[in-house]
């Protein structure tokens, strides 16, 4: 009776093993109705895409990449957003990466913020290489983006760990009848938004909590809110937060009821 029970606790955990390293390469599309009276009709059904944590490096290869921006490419984003850490372990991986990034298309922009991964390989090189594959970094700035004389705001933040994200900039000569929309890195930053200007916040940083028990809770979310931004949709009082489970892996190469992910927002009025 021991040696059966054995054997099936052994079997359960590989099982549960090769699940998790089979899940971190398959990259779910999830579809999200952005609906808000703020957002101009000249934007109804206007596509955002939107990824984070790539993590490029030994976990992440550069084929990956490359299957990724194909994979965005194809579904034809009016915006790409783009969430931070881009490199994992290896500063070098930047030039291979923000390579494959270039090739990104989106009419109006591709457009990023750093995490705190590319802090710590170092936020000023990692800023200028993927500035030179044409890809716009936002550092507590802004910009308009304009369709048929109608417009929305997109902003994004320093890292929430690494920096001093401050939203002020970001929020200048906007009112609450603009869409504004904020990309930041750690989700936990939105806790901070305090008045009713801001519109949707975009984050990453969590990955879902990468290892988590069937989708349900996660030991380590990254996050000093535990479970509340671990991802999903999320509304706070003054705010709606999108958090996405990211794309690479950090630790090992596993994922657990937590699979990457692509948010395609389409915007509503």
């Amino acid at each position: 009776m021991k040696k059966t029970i054995l054997t099936l606790v052994i079997l359960v955990f590989l099982l549960s093993g090769l699940m998790a390293f089979v899940e971190q390469h398959q990259i779910r599309i999830n579809r999200i109705i952005i609906k808000d009276a703020s957002i101009p009709q000249q934007f109804n059904n206007k596509k955002i895409a939107f990824i984070s944590d790539i993590h490029c490096g030994p976990y992440f290869s550069i084929k990956r990449v490359r299957n990724l921006v194909e994979m965005i490419n194809k579904l034809h984003p009016d915006i790409i957003l783009l969430g931070g850490d881009y490199v994992y372990r290896n500063k070098a991986n930047i030039y291979l990466c923000a390579k494959e990034l270039k090739e990104l298309k989106a009419p109006l922009g591709v457009i990023a913020v750093l995490g705190n991964h590319d802090y710590g390989q170092g936020p000023i090189s990692i800023k200028n290489v993927l500035t030179e594959a044409g890809i716009l970094i936002m550092d507590n700035t802004g910009k308009w983006i304009n369709v048929d004389n109608s417009r929305i705001k997109i902003g994004g933040l320093a890292d929430f760990w690494c920096s001093s994200p401050n939203i002020t900039n970001i929020l200048q000569e906007t009112s609450e009848k603009d869409f504004v929309m904020v990309l930041s890195h750690n989700p936990d930053f939105s806790e901070r938004i305090t008045c009713n200007r801001v519109d949707l916040v975009l984050s990453g940083h969590t990955h879902g909590g990468q290892i988590t028990c069937f989708g349900l809770w996660a030991p380590f979310t990254s996050s000093q809110y535990g479970q509340k931004y671990r991802s999903g949709v999320v509304q706070t009082p003054h705010t709606k937060v999108v958090i996405t489970n990211g794309i690479g892996t950090t630790g090992m190469p596993l994922r657990f009821f937590a699979p990457p992910s692509i948010e395609l927002l389409t915007l509503n009025h």
